[in-house]
C-alpha cells in the first residue's frame, strides 16, 4: 500500500502564543516521531496553497473576509477567545485547505491508495460563519465538496473521532443527503454539540457520545453503533478528522483512549474503506495536545494506513 504525507512549513508559521494548546510544536513533534526510519516509504509532499474559491464550497463571505482581514502585521490577533491568529496564520489556513483537498484528489486518482495531512490549523469545530475551537476554516467539510465537486464523488463520509465534537462539520453536512459525518466524542465537553438526537435532515449524523472517563473498550462499543449506519450510506470517499486529544494523556479532556485505539479505530476505517470506496482514505489531523501522545497515537495510526 502507498500512504501519502502531507505537510507545509507554513503550520510552523502558525504561532498561537506562549501557553496555548494548539501550538506549533504539535507538528514539529509529529514530523520528528514520522522520520523514524519505519516510515521510511510515506510519499511526502508539500501540501499546495489552497484558494479563497476553495473555502466558499463551506465558509460565507463575510467569514473568509473577516479571517484574513484579522491577520496581523505583527504580534497577534484573535478570531475568538481560544482562535489565535499571528502574521502567518493566513497562508498556513490557506496550505491546510490545499493539503487536504490535494490529498483527496491524489487518493481519488489512484496515485496513491490513502493519504494522512498533518497541518494546521484544524478546522472540524469551524462553522459557516465564524471561528471556534482553534479552527479557522474547516479544513474536512471543505476537502468533501471539493470531492462531490471537483473529482465527481458521489457520497462522501466523514469519521470523526476527536474527543470533541465536530460541529462545523455536522453543521456544513446537516442538509446535505450525499454526505455523511459520525462522531464519537466526550459529552459533556466542549463544545456542547453532538448529542445522539441530532441526525441531519436525510437521517445522514450520526452521533455516539461517551461520558468522561469512557475506555477503548466503550469507544469500540460506541463505535459499534457507528459502523453500519456508515456501511448502509455506502461512500464513495471516506475521510477521518483525528482527533488524538481523547488519549488518557491529554489535558484537555477526560477520556481514557490509548495507542491501540487508535491503531483498532484505523484498522476499522480502513475495512470499511477497503468495502465500500474502493480502499479511498484521507486522514486530517485535529486535536492531541500532549505531544509524547500525540506523536506516538500519529505513529500507530500511520502505520495502519501503510500497512493496508
Amino acid at each position: 500500500m502507498s500512504t501519502l504525507f502531507y505537510s507545509h512549513p507554513s503550520s510552523l508559521e502558525h504561532d498561537t502564543g506562549p501557553g496555548h494548546p494548539e501550538r506549533i510544536d504539535r507538528i514539529r513533534a509529529i514530523q520528528e516521531r514520522l522520520a523514524d526510519a519505519e516510515f521510511d516509504a510515506l510519499i511526502r509532499r508539500d501540501a499546495p496553497r489552497g484558494s479563497v474559491w476553495d473555502i466558499k464550497r463551506v465558509h460565507d463571505d463575510d467569514y473568509i473576509q473577516s479571517v484574513f482581514a484579522a491577520v496581523p502585521q505583527d504580534g497577534y490577533g484573535q478570531l475568538d477567545a481560544d482562535t489565535i491568529l499571528s502574521p502567518g496564520s493566513g497562508d498556513a489556513a490557506l496550505y491546510a485547505v490545499g493539503g487536504v483537498c490535494a490529498a483527496v484528489d491524489a487518493v481519488v486518482a489512484g496515485q496513491v491508495d490513502n493519504a494522512f495531512c498533518a497541518l494546521r490549523p484544524p478546522g472540524h469545530h469551524a462553522e459557516r460563519d465564524h471561528a471556534m475551537g482553534f479552527c479557522v476554516f474547516n479544513n474536512i467539510a471543505i476537502a468533501a465538496f471539493h470531492a462531490l465537486e471537483i473529482e465527481g464523488i458521489d457520497r462522501v463520509a466523514v469519521m470523526d473521532f476527536d474527543v470533541h465534537h465536530g460541529n462545523g462539520t455536522q453543521q456544513a453536512f446537516w442538509d446535505h443527503e450525499n454526505l455523511f459525518f459520525a462522531s464519537t466524542h466526550q459529552s459533556p465537553c466542549y463544545p456542547g454539540s453532538g448529542a445522539e438526537r441530532e441526525r441531519g435532515k436525510f437521517g445522514n449524523i450520526v452521533n455516539a457520545t461517551l461520558p468522561p472517563g469512557s475506555s477503548g473498550a466503550d469507544f469500540r462499543d460506541a463505535f459499534g453503533f457507528i459502523r453500519p449506519a456508515i456501511k448502509d450510506f455506502a461512500p464513495d470517499l471516506v475521510l477521518v478528522s483525528a482527533g488524538f486529544d481523547a488519549h488518557t494523556n491529554d489535558p484537555l479532556a477526560g477520556l481514557d483512549f490509548h495507542q491501540a485505539d487508535y491503531a483498532w479505530i484505523s484498522d476499522e476505517l480502513l475495512a470499511i474503506a477497503d468495502q465500500c470506496a474502493q480502499g479511498r482514505l484521507v486522514s486530517v489531523l485535529e486535536g492531541g495536545y500532549d505531544l509524547d501522545a500525540l506523536s506516538s497515537s500519529v505513529a500507530v495510526h500511520v502505520k495502519a494506513l501503510m500497512g493496508a
